[in-house]
C-alpha cells in the first residue's frame, strides 16, 4: 500500500486539473450519451445525480456537525465534496446539452446561460460547496431544470400551466429536503435560513422570468432541423427532396443567407419539430419581415400545421408563400402559446434567371 502516499501528492499538486478533465469527460459523454428528454435512460442518469447532490449534501454537513469536523476535514468530508462537485458538474452539464438542442440559441441565450454560468462556478468556487445556503440553492435549480422538461413528457401536455406546475413541484420537492436536513442539523439553519430563503425565491422568479419573457426554450420540443428551400417534394419513400442554393462554407457564417427569388417563386420555411411520444401538438409558422422604415418586424402570415410526436429526427413539415417581398425575413417555429421553438431567418434578393441549385433529401 506504499503507492497510496504519491498517489495522494500528486492529487494534491493537479487537483484542480484533474477535476477539471473529469468534468470536461463528463460533459463529452453526456454529449455523445443524451439524445432525447423522454428516453428512460436520459431521465435514469439525471435522477442519479439528483439522489447523489441529495444524499452528499446530508453527508457532508452530518460530518461538519462532529465536532471539529468543519475546522478540520476528515478523508471522508474530502471524498464527500469532491463527489458532490462531479455530481453537480454532471447535472448541468445534462442539462446545458438537452436545453441547447432544444432552441435557437439566439433566443433562449440566457437561460442556456445561466446553466453554463453554474457549470462553470461548479469547478471555480468548490470552496463554496462547504456553505449550506449555495449547495441547497443549486439543487434547487438542479430539480427546477429537470421538472420543467419532464412534467410535459408525463403529462403529455406543454403549456403554462404544466410550467407552473413545474415550479410548483419543485418548491415541494426542496422544502421537504430542507426539513429532512434541518431535524438532522438544526444548528446551521439559524444563520443560513434568511440566505437560503432568498436565494431559492431569486431563482423561482428568475425561472419564471425567463419563461414568461420567452428565454426559456419548450422543453421537451426541439427543432431538429430548419431551412428555407426552393421547393420541397415529397418523394416515393416518404421522405423530402429539396432544392437550395449552395453557398458553401460562407452560408455557415451568414445570418441572413441570401435566398435568390424570381417574380412568382414560392418560397418554403421546412422544420422538423421533435416531440416526446404521445404528446401530439401544433406548431405554428410566423412569417415576418423586417420594415426599415418602422424599424420593426411585421407579422405576415401565421400558419399552423400538426406535430405528431416520437420521431427521433423530428416530424417534419413545412409551409410555403409566394407573395413574399424583397429584404431580409424570418421565419419564427412556434407553440400555440407563442414559446419559439426555434427560427429560420433569410434575405430575399431579386433576380432575373433561376438561380442554380442542389438537391437534397430530408
Amino acid at each position: 500500500m506504499h503507492f497510496i502516499g504519491p498517489v495522494k501528492d500528486f492529487y494534491a499538486r493537479f487537483e484542480r486539473k484533474i477535476s477539471s478533465f473529469f468534468l470536461l469527460f463528463g460533459f463529452i459523454f453526456d454529449a455523445f450519451t443524451l439524445k432525447r428528454v423522454d428516453t428512460i435512460f436520459e431521465n435514469i442518469i439525471i435522477s442519479i445525480y439528483l439522489i447523489l447532490i441529495g444524499v452528499f449534501i446530508i453527508l457532508i454537513h452530518l460530518k461538519e456537525n462532529e465536532v471539529g469536523g468543519e475546522e478540520n476535514p476528515s478523508k471522508a468530508h474530502f471524498w464527500y465534496v469532491n463527489i458532490l462537485q462531479f455530481a453537480f458538474g454532471g447535472i448541468f452539464s445534462a442539462y446545458l446539452i438537452l436545453y441547447f438542442r432544444s432552441a435557437d440559441i439566439f433566443v433562449a441565450w440566457p437561460f442556456v446561460a445561466l446553466l453554463a454560468a453554474t457549470f462553470i462556478a461548479n469547478e471555480f468556487l468548490k470552496k463554496h460547496y462547504v456553505r449550506l445556503s449555495f449547495q441547497i440553492s443549486l439543487f434547487f435549480l438542479s430539480i427546477y431544470s429537470f421538472a420543467i422538461f419532464v412534467v410535459p413528457v408525463l403529462l403529455h401536455k406543454i403549456g403554462t400551466l404544466v410550467f407552473l406546475l413545474s415550479g410548483v413541484l419543485s418548491l415541494i420537492a426542496i422544502v421537504l429536503f430542507i426539513i429532512l436536513l434541518f431535524h438532522l442539523i438544526k444548528d446551521k439553519f439559524v444563520k443560513s435560513k434568511k440566505l437560503l430563503v432568498a436565494l431559492i425565491t431569486s431563482i423561482f422568479f428568475l425561472v419564471n422570468f425567463l419563461y414568461f419573457t420567452n428565454l426559456i426554450p419548450p422543453i421537451p420540443l426541439s427543432l431538429k432541423d430548419g431551412g428555407i428551400y426552393h421547393s420541397i417534394e415529397k418523394n416515393a419513400k416518404g421522405n423530402y427532396e429539396v432544392t437550395y442554393e449552395d453557398h458553401g462554407l460562407a452560408g455557415y457564417f451568414s445570418f441572413y443567407p441570401s435566398f435568390s427569388k424570381q417574380a412568382g417563386a414560392g418560397v418554403y420555411a421546412y422544420s422538423a419539430v421533435f416531440s416526446p411520444e404521445n404528446l401530439n401538438i401544433s406548431v405554428l409558422h410566423e412569417w415576418q419581415y423586417y420594415d426599415r422604415a418602422q424599424k420593426k418586424w411585421i407579422t405576415e402570415s401565421v400558419i399552423r400545421l400538426p406535430v405528431v410526436g416520437g420521431r427521433d429526427g423530428g416530424f417534419r413539415t413545412y409551409s410555403v408563400r409566394t407573395n413574399v417581398a424583397f429584404g431580409r425575413w424570418r421565419v419564427n417555429v412556434k407553440t400555440e402559446e407563442g414559446k419559439i421553438i426555434g427560427r429560420l431567418r433569410f434575405n430575399v434578393v431579386q433576380v432575373d434567371t433561376e438561380p442554380v441549385l442542389s438537391t437534397m433529401v430530408k
